[in-house]
């Protein structure tokens, strides 16, 4: 499997993985096709993926700028349409307590308000006719170890006093009498706007109103080198060079080895890994009291999350290998399906129909970021930690006002580089480190 800290390019115009999303999704929608001929543009945005996609909507719809989006595989072929589909108010993995404590009241009230918008903006576009097979308002967040529900009761309580959020403070029993019997499940609490979709579908219908407000896609097109002249950047192709005045990067896991120097080291791609269950019967349902379609995360360092889909199937996620070489390793999915027979003892002789792993991006400081450098003529988003989907849209809206030299919010997502991490070339290492601390953290604290 590609690996961005080993692979120079991830392919070009290569097939979709072999996941549940692109085998219900159904045909994918027209593009342009690969750029075959010499360009020059004002922006060109690299990725066909969420961040990417927003970037260019915005950049026509609010701001006039038509831009050239150019996608090595094809849209949505990286995170953007492997991930699990969760729509939360949330990015990175910095809790909002935290940010208070760094950054004072001020600044996390701002930053809650952006994950509030990214949700905000993703609803709005789904309104615009994107048939993305939305499921019901709902996320729960159950403690995985008893001593972990007093952690979440905390957390409700800061977070109603903090943003008057309307957080639900779920007992063992009423979770598992209205919701689901998760039996690793010791308490809960429940958010009333999270909900689950189809990532791809939903990519598609962003590529639709793009193509629409007159953004140009080209599929098959990987960048393959790239240097400045006469004040341009100068993208090369496989068939041709794009000059562009401003070049956005929206890659964020995907991004190769070397791509450019502005964001080397930055960023430390992860697999996560997702199975989907063959159907469950109406017994099976009933024997685990699966009521509730509602999206679903644990407080283990190491998370698992899954939910169950319109057509009846589980789809359980966590944490895959740690090389790209290992990723279809067959391992990582029995893992995942252990687990989630754990959880539902019910399910003892359920298997899995799909598996497939994905690159998130993790950024040192737990934040995503959206800069720029000192000229003003390359920007990039990246840093969602796995937790992307709903915010990546609101990245891309404020790129859109960072191209179209235009104020965002002064707050360390809009106004901060991406931290290198120290000692970059052996970020694998401390990562092996941090899952192992973590398999104990979630064992034992």
């Amino acid at each position: 499997m590609y690996d961005p800290l080993h692979h120079v390019t991830p392919g070009t115009n290569e097939p979709y993985p072999n996941s549940y999303w692109a085998d219900i999704s159904g045909q994918a929608p027209e593009d342009d096709g690969m750029l075959n001929q010499d360009i020059d543009v004002d922006v060109c945005i690299i990725g066909a993926g969420y961040t990417g996609l927003s970037t260019a909507l915005h950049l026509a719809t609010e701001h006039g700028i038509n831009a050239t989006v150019v996608e090595a595989n094809r849209t949505a072929w990286g995170c953007s349409g492997r991930n699990a589909g969760f729509i939360l108010k949330t990015s990175g993995r910095k809790s909002f307590s935290q940010m208070q404590a760094q950054w004072g009241e001020e600044v996390m009230r701002g930053i809650y308000n952006e994950m509030t918008e990214g949700v905000d903006t993703v609803n709005q576009l789904i309104a615009r006719g994107i048939d993305c097979d939305q499921q019901s308002n709902g996320y729960i967040k159950v403690a995985h170890k008893a001593n972990k529900m007093d952690e979440l009761v905390a957390l409700a309580k800061l977070q109603q006093q903090m943003f008057g959020y309307d957080v639900q403070i779920l007992s063992k029993d009423e979770l598992h009498q209205h919701y689901m019997a998760d039996q690793n499940a010791y308490g809960a609490i429940r958010y009333q706007d999270g909900f689950g979709l189809n990532p791809l579908k939903l990519a598609w219908g962003y590529q639709r109103l793009a193509r629409e407000a007159g953004v140009t896609i080209h599929t098959g097109t990987p960048v393959e080198g790239w240097h400045e002249e006469g004040g341009a950047q100068v993208l090369r192709t496989p068939q041709a060079t794009v000059r562009a005045r401003k070049v956005v990067i929206a890659t964020n896991g995907y991004t190769p080895k070397g791509f450019h120097q502005f964001v080397a080291g930055r960023t430390l791609p992860v697999l996560s890994q997702i199975i989907v269950t063959e159907p469950l019967s109406d017994e099976q349902i009933k024997a685990c009291n699966l009521i509730s379609s509602n999206v679903v995360m644990d407080t283990r360092a190491l998370k698992y999350y899954y939910r169950k889909l319109p057509d009846n199937r589980l789809l359980f996620g966590g944490r895959g290998a740690i090389s790209g070489k290992d990723a279809e390793d067959p391992f990582y999915a029995n893992r995942l399906l252990s687990v989630l027979k754990t959880s539902f003892p019910a399910l003892k002789d359920i298997n899995y129909q799909y598996a497939w792993a994905g690159w998130i991006s993790v950024a040192l400081d737990d934040l995503p970021h959206i800069y720029q450098n000192p000229t003003q003529n390359v920007f990039y988003s990246m840093g969602y930690c796995g937790a992307g989907v709903s915010f990546s849209v609101q990245a891309g809206k404020r790129l859109a006002q960072k191209v179209a030299e235009q104020a965002v919010p002064n707050l360390p997502l809009y106004q901060k580089h991406l931290p290198k991490f120290p000692f970059a070339p052996f970020r694998r290492l401390g990562q092996w480190g941090y899952f192992h601390y973590g398999q104990f953290k979630d064992t034992y604290l």
